[in-house]
């Protein structure tokens, strides 16, 4: 099922289907995402999050409504780990310049670990996004969890088990028949 915007779900219903996409993850990503989530649920309680299980990344966009263009920040996972993106990231002051990207809008840092954000000034970028943000969050109201789109077709979302075939010495050399004897591969 691909859609630009899945009907609107019930609060329990759309955290059923944020929980499946959470499942196609490894188990310790999906706890990294859940803590990261939880993290920027708590610092911006009003905002709006926008799901994505699109192609290439899981992504979980904070805003002050439905609309993409107005989000923040999101939390983008892959098989290959999990990052936060900042949507106008290349205006932000980032003095310890602990952004990536070069782009002419977003930049992103990797989250290992959710106690990354925790550091003074990964709180002082998030800050300083909120502040610059186009839109205000609006105070007073709790922010919703909205499903926007599902890719029918997704990359992998756990990494692919690595091959225990010996190391690659052992690949290079001739195999033996357990005679001790070393003979050529057919």
């Amino acid at each position: 099922m691909s859609s630009d915007r899945i009907a609107s779900a019930t609060s329990a219903e759309a955290e059923k289907q944020l929980e499946g996409f959470l499942s196609k993850f490894t188990a310790a990503h999906q706890k990294l995402i859940r803590a990261v989530r939880k993290v920027l649920r708590k610092r911006f309680p009003a905002a709006d999050e926008l799901v994505y299980d699109n192609y290439n990344f899981f992504v979980i966009g904070y805003g002050p409504a439905e609309r993409p263009s107005e989000a923040i920040l999101s939390i983008a996972a892959a098989a290959n780990g999990v990052g936060l993106c900042f949507i106008r990231g290349a205006t932000l002051p980032d003095p310890r310049k602990v952004l990536h990207g070069s782009g002419k809008q977003t930049r992103f840092l990797r989250v290992p670990s959710v106690d990354v954000l925790e550091r003074p000034e990964v709180k002082a970028l998030m800050t300083a996004a909120a502040d610059l943000s186009r839109v205000p969050l609006r105070s007073g109201r709790r922010g919703r969890l909205v499903i926007r789109s599902i890719s029918a077709r997704q990359r992998p979302r756990r990494a692919p088990a690595k091959r225990s075939s010996g190391t690659s010495e052992d690949r290079k050399k001739p195999a033996s028949d357990g005679t001790g004897i070393r003979r050529s591969r057919v």
